[in-house]
């Protein structure tokens, strides 16, 4: 309960840039709420009125309920319209906080987390905590204020009577309770099941030309209908305690009602009270069911809202990378692994005890079976990762010492894996930090990287929209353009992840030629399984299960008949 208190402290801090909205929206449901009370004093005067033969008042009230009916409007549009304003901005701004600090997380995050999950959190949760804040507030400001209103209007009227309607007020907040606690499992079970939901979606529609080809159609309709009836079941059972939870209140609320008319019908226990107050108050105590009921449901929005409320400042509290470096001068592009070691939550050691010293210029190359840990040495150099144990410097510098951006402005990659946007072929060679490179350098660097001809025969040329992952693009296309944005990047330090595996060998000959040219003066770090591509290597490292079994040039290496002989073997054979 004390939790849930300083989560909702936190979440109404968002609400005091539109305090001022906050005040317009609490006078315009005062004003609704001021009209419900005068409908119950407006009887009690015709009523009396007619009793007393007062024509002159009875004539002003059809003027009256017009008037009543015109004010209620305008309050409630006041109050409604300004707490839509304040909602949407809300959700806009914590979305905003949301994503950006989704893009400080450290790569561990996205690797324990599905990205089904990870937009659930943006899109649904976000949307939810309005259930908890401008939701939740409009129904206990308005019915809130309409109720405080009517019982104010009661005990002014008969206190003795009014008596009876607290009575049950302890029961009432106890059953509210109850069906609170139910009601945030509930809402928790829902959320988590709306990530799978949407986990089921991403993956079928970025993989759909593998559902596609292995007929996995049925398969992914079952796990889409699965994970969709648990996110049904559990949405329905709150809407079973929510609709139970109202009837039930009600019911009490009409125990107490019933006892005020069983007192109220009797002259010898009233004898103070003209029939325009009875009329009056009977009429008020039936009103109070509506703003009470408004008021117990506001219940489910709340649990609803405190739930992604929990689930959205959990991840705002999650610790982002470590970026307490400085700003370092150019690099000349000297690396020294010295005994780096990384391991991974579950245990699993991918580097382990890695020492290694990389001159300026020099090309490295790694080579090992998957699973040797190349992918992931090179991730600790751009701090994708972090290390576990030891250190590895850039020109005397800790890369712990390095400002992130700056660590990775200084690096280029080129992954097996080529992420490319839903943006013109221009927007994705010139990323980023390259946005405002010149026509002139955009076009030099892809025809360094073999793309300019194939960029040229479609349809807008470099203005050519690729689409979702450009998926309009071939393999070896789509390679190009990441390895054009790596010579765009100009950067001291290049690192080619199996940058040649999807391409074929007319266009890996030219590539390679390009890569001689872009690997001069410049320190390379190649990873590769075709083996033609790293024979020219300064120096080839021969990985295993984290560690350097072998290391030397090529023909030291073939000489000594080890590790790298039977890859060269291997690999020579298959091709």
């Amino acid at each position: 309960m004390k939790k849930d208190l300083q989560v909702y402290r936190r979440l109404l801090k968002y609400l005091k840039p539109f305090i001022g909205l906050m005040v317009i929206v609490i006078v315009g449901f005062s004003i609704s709420a001021a009209t419900e009370v005068a409908v119950a004093k407006l009887l009690q005067s015709i009523i009396d009125a007619i009793q007393t033969q007062d024509r002159s008042f009875t004539t002003m009230f059809p003027l009256l309920v017009v008037a009543l009916m015109f004010f209620r409007g305008l309050g409630s549009y006041i109050g409604g319209y300004y707490t839509a304003v304040i909602s949407r901005n809300l959700v806009f701004n914590v979305r905003q906080e949301v994503f950006a600090k989704i893009l400080k997380l450290p790569s561990q995050y996205f690797l324990d987390n599905t990205s089904g999950h990870i937009t659930a959190k943006i899109l649904y949760n976000v949307d939810q905590l309005t259930n908890a804040t401008t939701d939740s507030l409009r129904t206990i400001i308005q019915q809130g204020l309409i109720t405080i209103g009517l019982l104010g209007f009661l005990i002014y009227t008969n206190w003795r009577l009014t008596l009876c309607i607290f009575i049950f007020a302890p029961l009432i907040g106890l059953l509210i309770r109850k069906a609170a606690k139910r009601m945030r499992k509930l809402s928790i079970q829902v959320q988590d099941t709306m990530g799978d939901v949407n986990h089921v979606v991403q993956e079928t529609v970025n993989g759909n030309l593998v559902v596609k080809g292995f007929s996995g159609q049925e398969f992914e309709q079952y796990r889409f209908k699965k994970h969709s009836l648990e996110n049904l079941k559990r949405g329905l059972k709150m809407v079973a305690i929510s609709q139970l939870n109202s009837p039930v209140v009600q019911l009490i609320m009409s125990f107490a009602l019933a006892i005020i008319i069983w007192i109220a019908l009797r002259p010898e226990i009233l004898r103070d009270i003209s029939a325009g107050q009875f009329v009056a108050y009977i009429t008020a105590a039936g009103m109070l069911s509506k703003p009470i009921k408004a008021l117990t449901e506001v219940n489910e929005k709340l649990q609803k809202g405190l739930a992604a409320a929990h689930s959205v400042f959990e991840l705002l509290d999650l610790d982002e990378e470590v970026n307490t470096g400085a700003e370092i001068p150019v690099l000349q592009g000297n690396i020294v692994f010295d005994h780096a070691s990384l391991i991974y939550k579950d245990g699993h050691q991918a580097v382990k005890n890695f020492s290694l010293e990389v001159k300026a210029g020099q090309t490295i190359a790694l080579v090992g079976r998957s699973g040797a840990g190349k992918t992931s040495l090179v991730n600790l150099l751009v701090r994708f990762q972090e290390l576990s144990a030891g250190q590895i410097k850039l020109d005397e510098f800790d890369i712990q010492d390095i400002e992130l951006n700056c660590l990775r402005s200084q690096i280029a990659m080129v992954n097996q894996q080529v992420v490319l946007f839903n943006r013109t072929v221009r927007e994705n060679i010139a990323y980023g930090q390259l946005e405002n490179a010149a026509e002139v350098d955009i076009i030099a660097a892809a025809k360094a990287a073999h793309a300019h001809d194939f960029i040229m025969s479609l349809p807008q040329g470099y203005d050519t929209a690729l689409g979702a992952q450009g998926l309009n693009l071939s393999g070896g296309q789509r390679q190009r353009i990441a390895i054009a944005r790596a010579i765009l990047k100009n950067a001291p330090i290049l690192i080619l992840d199996e940058a040649t595996s999807a391409l074929d060998n007319e266009s890996e000959y030219f590539i390679q030629q390009a890569f001689d040219a872009a690997m001069q003066d410049r320190t390379t770090i190649v990873i590769a399984h075709r083996l033609s591509t790293i024979e020219n290597a300064d120096c080839i490292v021969v990985m295993d299960k984290g560690e350097i079994v072998e290391m030397g040039t090529h023909e030291e290496l073939i000489v000594c008949q080890g590790a790298y002989y039977q890859l060269h073997k291997r690999n020579f054979e298959e091709h």
